[in-house]
């Protein structure tokens, strides 16, 4: 059934091994290094770090040759079940489902959302096409064989999200092997994703790069907000394609973004620390005059990834949904266009 779903205790998880050189933090080593875990990660997971046999904080500056033993508590496993939701498919084969996810859509089940997610649609997705394939050939039993290997691959295939109020192109893995396959592309930066935004105002420049660190804003945990230090680096490119003026002020642009690391509201918290933040947005916007029903005008428009079993890169793109035409369509009628010159 649907519903709370429930959750097993953590098992524990070991990482042993010796560092090939020295001068390095001890949690930078484990995930830059032997890429056991992200230093989020490890947090996360409440690791402890043991070198040379001694418990040591994860900031320990390591030594060549020294002896390191991690142990971690592997993610707690909540069951979720595959439901019947439609998905607008952008492609398919053997190992991706490639899709346009909806606005309103959470990609993963998680606390207050543990059913209606992309992950518990591409569960549903993998049980209808296993029931297909036994129909078409004429079985009197569904094979279910190929749902609970699907069943089985962790975190039911995602490799990367989407926030729940962004719309568009999302990967998920349909085996262990493509999952890790896809998985490593994101963190080596080798996917390259295309954002499109409307934004209120418009940057400084008609392009340009916000490089800072990202972390929890300690006014609102809610919230991410750039910090001095002991955040994560956040790097977003950036092209203004179009700006809209009232008595000669601008009071829109489209936004092409690059986002260049993954991190959590990366997008909508650069925007808004440029002083033009993304229209519609409810954490980091304020209500707009002109589209005062906005909801986020954010889209993750294309991706550029290497599917496992080929040799080049595949480029998949999600047209922009009807709210971004909605919104230009009133935009166009209060404003007036502004050419774009440097």
């Amino acid at each position: 059934g649907f519903g709370a779903a429930p959750m097993t205790a953590p098992a524990e998880r070991r990482w042993q091994g010796t560092a090939r050189f020295g001068g390095l933090r001890v949690d930078k080593y484990l995930a830059d290094v032997e890429r056991v875990l992200s230093r989020s990660q490890l947090k996360a997971r409440s690791a402890r770090v043991f070198v040379n046999t001694r418990p040591q904080r994860l900031s320990y500056k390591l030594k060549a040759g020294d002896s390191i033993e991690v142990v971690w508590a592997e993610e707690p496993v909540h069951s979720f079940s595959a439901e019947n939701i439609p998905l607008n498919i952008l492609y398919e084969d053997e190992n991706v489902f490639v899709i346009n996810k909806a606005q309103g859509m959470v990609t993963h089940p998680a606390n207050g959302n543990w059913t209606g997610t992309v992950a518990n649609a591409v569960l549903g997705l993998e049980a209808a096409r296993a029931q297909a394939k036994a129909q078409s050939a004429a079985l009197a039993q569904p094979d279910h064989s190929e749902l609970s290997a699907s069943a089985a691959v962790a975190r039911g295939g995602i490799v990367h999200r989407l926030d729940k109020d962004t719309s568009g192109v999302l990967i998920v893995a349909r085996n262990a092997e493509a999952q890790a396959f896809l998985s490593d592309q994101f963190r080596s930066r080798q996917a390259h994703k295309l954002y499109v935004a409307v934004v209120q105002g418009t940057p400084p420049q008609l392009s340009g790069r916000i490089d800072n660190q990202l972390g929890r804003d300690r006014r609102d945990r809610k919230k991410f907000a750039s910090v001095p230090s002991g955040g994560r680096r956040a790097v977003t490119d950036y092209k203004v394609v179009s700006r809209w003026a009232i008595d000669g002020i601008v009071r829109y642009s489209v936004v092409v973004l690059y986002p260049r690391t993954g991190r959590t509201h990366q997008l909508r918290v650069h925007m808004a620390e440029l002083r033009c933040p993304i229209v519609g947005d409810p954490l980091y916007g304020k209500k707009d005059k002109i589209l005062p029903d906005a909801t986020l005008l954010l889209h993750a428009h294309k991706l550029k990834i290497r599917l496992p079993g080929h040799n080049e890169d595949s480029v998949f793109t999600a047209p922009l949904p009807q709210r971004f035409y909605n919104a230009l369509k009133t935009i166009r009628a209060s404003c007036l266009r502004v050419e774009n010159r440097s």
